[in-house]
């Protein structure tokens, strides 16, 4: 395996971590910035009030992309996998 090999692998990974948290965080900060400008307006400070929607939309997102999560993942997996059985079989 040589150093570019190396290197495509870890930007593959770094992609993948990117398509897999991506969406978590991006869904969880919309909804933590909604609730942050709710309670400013309401003045109500209650934490579990922001708590409660970034945990069911953590949730949601995971039910809606769990399994292109779960695919891509072992998509990725499978090719390490083969990559490696193709280095040790020289």
């Amino acid at each position: 395996m040589q150093d570019n090999d190396i290197g495509g692998v870890i930007r593959e990974a770094m992609m993948l971590v990117v398509k897999l948290g991506g969406p978590l965080l991006v869904a969880t900060l919309v909804v933590g910035v909604v609730m942050s400008l709710v309670q400013a307006v309401t003045q109500v400070n209650e934490p579990a009030l922001g708590f409660l929607p970034k945990l069911l939309t953590i949730g949601a997102v995971l039910v809606i992309g769990g399994s292109f999560m779960f695919n891509s993942l072992h998509d990725f997996t499978q090719i390490m996998f083969d990559r490696v059985v193709a280095v040790g079989g020289h």
